[in-house]
Order: C-alpha cells, then structure tokens, then sequence
C-alpha cells in the first residue's frame, strides 16, 4: 500500500476553511478558548473596526497599531502591517493563526547579542587589545 503524499487539509476543531468563512462572528467565537471568546463577545473597539474595513476593502498597504485583534476567518490571506513599538512588521496571516492576536507574530523585543566588552567595562577588559 502507497499513501499518495497529499498534503492534509487544514482544519479548526474539526471545521475547514470554507467553513469557518461562512460562520458568524458570534459562531467563530463558540470554537475559541474562553478569553478570545469572550473578548469578540464584548465586540470591536472602533481601531478594530477600521482595521477590519480596510481588510473588507482588499486594501493593498494596511498598517495598524491594534495589536490586540484576534484573528478571524475573513483576515486568512491578507497582509497586514502591525506595529511593533519602532516599526511596522508585515505579517501575512495563514489558516494555523486563526484565534491568535496579531502581536504575537510582531515581536516587540528583540535578542540581545553581546559583543566585546566597552571601554573601561570591566578591570580586565584594560588587557584587551583596542583597535
């Protein structure tokens, strides 16, 4: 028996894409864990909405500050500039990021890589050779 190497469908607890685009707001938030659930709840706060009609409008250059929005079914494929506290960092939302907060994927630290010690750092850093 050969297994033909297709690659599997992606699925939210259990629905596909196609379906979870025809589900409402309100039936979206009945699959996400309590806190989304309850944040799409309470509805969208007026950076939101202006975020989601730009999405809805197929605008090509969307930057946005609103780093709390949860991601929904009608965002998979868009590109969206979220900002990270210095820059806007494009992110292009898949299927596996649904439920999420588009901060996540804006990292807003960055990791520290160490160099040579500064001048008068330390009292053995005198012993390095300064060119």
């Amino acid at each position: 028996e050969k297994r033909s190497k297709m690659a599997k469908e992606f699925t939210y607890r259990g629905k596909t894409v196609q379906d979870l685009m025809s589900l409402s707001i309100k039936e979206f938030a009945q699959l996400l864990p309590s806190r989304q659930r309850k944040r799409l709840l309470k509805g969208y706060t007026d950076d939101q909405k202006k975020l989601l009609e730009k999405i809805r409008s197929k605008d090509r250059d969307i930057k946005t500050h609103s780093r709390e929005m949860i991601i929904t079914p009608e965002m998979i494929g868009s590109s969206i500039k979220v900002y990270n506290g210095k820059e806007f960092f494009l992110v292009v939302i898949k299927e596996d990021m649904l439920g999420h907060v588009l901060g996540e994927f804006s990292l807003t630290r960055r990791r520290v890589m160490h160099n040579a010690p500064g001048v008068g750092a330390t009292k053995s850093s005198s012993s390095v050779s300064v060119r």
